[in-house]
């Protein structure tokens, strides 16, 4: 029975030194900062086929005006 209780004994204190170990290896993570939002875009309309679309994304005619795609582009010049 003393035996059994040593045997016990050894294991929990194995288990607290593999764990202190443990921690010590492991990198530290790194404090994760939170994303910011993206900030919103102006949304353009296409004077063809009135589809939004952000500014960023749309294709400037030769009269300035912003079109959805070439072709719209090209349509909308004549």
């Amino acid at each position: 029975m003393k035996y059994l209780f040593l045997l016990a004994i050894l294991v929990v204190a194995y288990m607290a030194w593999r764990g202190g170990r443990l921690r010590e290896s492991a990198p530290a993570a790194a404090p994760r900062t939170p994303a910011r939002p993206a900030l919103p875009q102006d949304m353009v309309c296409c004077p063809v086929c009135s589809v939004h679309l952000p500014r960023g994304e749309a294709l400037a005619g030769a009269s300035g005006r912003l079109y959805c795609s070439p072709d719209h582009r090209l349509a909308g010049g004549n």
